[in-house]
């Protein structure tokens, strides 16, 4: 049995493969204290036994770094970069902000200590450490109640001895991040700070994780950001790897449930409870080395999602100067949409009950009532502040919710040099079918799917993902760009000896500030670049020198995905009709469980139910169920 766990903001999704093959899937409400104590109640009503595989997508470093709820680090550098964090890079988020505040600093300043060595940057050794040195700052970090440590010296991507030796000295007692192991690339503040930002989660993750373990008595797995799979005890060392780990399986689970509908060039669109993820797949993952969390570098491989704060318990509200604002704050799971009986605040799910596309026992497959009359209460208080009727003001909050996605969309697409309306919408989460057709309106994007399990998609990918360890390594002077992929192949055969193992490098223009990762052609590297650069920036200048500034070198262990399939005909409840306010009017339309929806082509309007997740056929659409079990939406031309 292997059974993927997608922790989010307000669910908890459980994804079992089945000996036998078969899937089967089921909500819990999330518990952002506890965690691990949702992930054990599922795991009690699937009777999992220790012979399980758990791969668990988790939040934990997300919201130890968005809550600022980390470690005590303390940032070990060559003497006369201690301020190193702090400065940063000259860039300035608020350009024409004339009086910007300070860097956010997950390190204090006091907490910052110098080792005079010196490492040139062709890896020559200057200045070596002193052992007395060595000795006292780990007696000055023990007085600093230092917990954990991030070590980043001068060129130490070139050459690590000197943190190595470092992080010998102080031993056993703090948890150590050191970044030749973390991020050995060069641009030392990217490094400084990825290497921080792993010091200041590490200690979370690593005791969440063993813990986990222990208790579930299970064979774990980590989703990381790259959409691979880390070892639990991998995780905690690079817990850094793990910042996207939930996003990170919505996008292998949709590129792997489009490809069994036979679609390879695909947008996905994950809209959830608390956020929405967005990514472009054209035949695979988008992938970066170059992110960004909290406003924090992140230098490591990872795939390329955009986020917004837009989701199912996003909050709406009047601003002072009489505009209707949705998000980015939600409602999350504690204490939700008005729905929920806890509150009252009006959120996007509430309008979608308030306009009857959600109805009293359909939210995740009937586990969660909901109270509509609380919704429309809720929506009520937006409309009277809009001088509106309640489905007006329900409506204006899902297009401002919508004009945000659709946003996030161009930033993946056509911010990208990529025309969208090539492409298929690939929706998914508990709230994705319902907004996947106006969003394909807007962007010209004429075919919408929705996966099976698509409220569950993220725990699915998790099932879908191989094992995947990257490595990496300065080549701006390599005399032989082939040993250095020779040396980077070793390591990673060590640990996996039957992986295949994946060429990549980041390459540039001679005088460029900035790389392009593309895949490693061996006979004519320059040519692949060339093109990659044309269609990230529409020009290419094969006239001008090209320089390799990283290798890199993935080593994979595919996984068996599970096969996805279609239910049979028949299945699940039959057709009713509810009214349901679309397009600017009341409508009787049909609802349809999942299992019913035919093979042929049908006209909307219509609803389509699943456990977790209801997806809208608005008027000028057609749909059918293909063999993969997804739902096929059509523009009717």
């Amino acid at each position: 049995m292997r059974i993927g766990v997608d922790t989010g903001g307000t669910f908890t999704d459980f994804v079992i493969l089945r000996e036998d093959g078969t899937l089967e899937s089921f909500k819990l409400r999330s518990n952002p204290a506890a965690p691990h104590d949702v992930i054990l109640a599922g795991l009690r009503r699937i009777a999992a036994s220790d012979a399980a595989e758990v791969i668990h997508g988790s939040t934990v470093a997300t919201n130890a770094l968005l809550e600022r709820k980390g470690a005590r680090t303390a940032f070990v550098t060559t003497t006369g970069f201690e301020d190193l964090l702090e400065i940063g890079r000259q860039h300035r988020a608020r350009l024409y902000d004339l009086a910007p505040g300070p860097r956010p600093l997950l390190i204090p300043r006091r907490l910052c200590f110098g080792v005079h060595e010196r490492i040139l940057p062709d890896g020559a050794v200057e200045t070596s450490p002193s052992r007395d040195e060595l000795i006292e700052l780990k007696r000055r970090l023990e007085r600093a109640g230092a917990e954990s440590v991030a070590i980043c010296c001068l060129h130490s991507y070139r050459n690590a001895a000197h943190e190595q030796r470092i992080a010998r000295t102080l031993g056993h007692g703090f948890f150590l991040s050191v970044s030749s192991e973390v991020s050995p690339e060069f641009r030392e503040f990217e490094r400084a700070s990825t290497t921080a930002l792993n010091a200041y989660v590490g200690p979370l993750m690593s005791r969440y994780l063993r813990a986990l373990e222990r208790r579930a008595r299970t064979q774990l797995w980590i989703m990381q950001s790259n959409g691979g799979l880390l070892t639990a005890k991998e995780a905690g060392q690079q817990a850094v790897r793990t910042i996207l780990s939930g996003p990170a399986g919505g996008v292998r689970g949709a590129a792997g449930a489009a490809r069994a509908s036979g679609f390879t060039r695909i947008i996905g669109f994950d809209m959830g409870g608390t956020s929405t993820d967005v990514s472009l797949c054209d035949g695979a993952p988008r992938e970066t080395v170059e992110a960004a969390l909290g406003g924090f570098p992140i230098r490591v491989p990872m795939l390329e999602i955009h986020t917004v704060g837009a989701g199912g318990g996003s909050i709406a509200r009047v601003d002072a100067g009489g505009l209707l604002r949705v998000g980015p704050e939600s409602a999350g799971a504690d204490p939700g949409p008005a729905c929920y009986g806890r509150a009252l605040l009006p959120t996007v799910t509430d309008a979608h009950v308030a306009l009857g596309r959600i109805s009293a026992t359909q939210l995740a497959g009937g586990t969660v009532p909901i109270d509509p009359d609380r919704s429309r209460r809720a929506i009520a208080s937006i409309a009277r502040a809009l001088g509106l009727s309640l489905e007006e003001a329900a409506s204006g909050i899902l297009r401002v919710a919508n004009a945000a996605m659709t946003r996030a969309i161009r930033v993946v697409s056509v911010e990208r040099g990529v025309d969208p309306r090539g492409f298929v919408l690939a929706a998914f989460g508990g709230c994705g079918g319902l907004h996947a057709c106006e969003l394909a309106s807007a962007l010209g994007i004429d075919t919408v799917l929705v996966p099976g399990f698509a409220g569950a998609l993220s725990a699915l990918g998790m099932l879908m993902a191989d094992r995947v360890r990257d490595f990496s390594a300065s080549a701006l002077q390599a005399a032989d760009i082939e040993a250095v992929f020779r040396r980077l192949e070793k390591r990673a055969l060590a640990g996996s000896p039957d992986a295949r193992i994946e060429r990549s490098a980041d390459m540039r223009y001679r005088g460029q500030s900035y790389e392009l990762t593309v895949a490693w052609n061996p006979g004519n590297p320059e040519t692949v670049f060339h093109e990659a650069h044309r269609q990230r920036y529409g020009y290419a200048n094969p006239a001008r020198p090209v320089e390799i500034v990283q290798a890199r070198v993935r080593a994979v262990t595919p996984a068996v995905p599970p096969e996805l399939r279609a239910p049979s005909a028949g299945a699940g409840r039959g057709i009713e009709r509810r009214k349901v306010y679309v397009e600017d009017r009341w409508r009787e339309i049909p609802v349809l469980p999942r299992g019913s929806v035919s093979p042929r082509w049908a006209d909307g309007p219509a609803l389509i139910l699943d456990a977790g997740s209801t997806t809208l056929v608005p008027p000028q659409w057609r749909f059918r169920r293909d063999r993969a079990g997804a739902i096929v939406i059509n523009w009717k031309r």
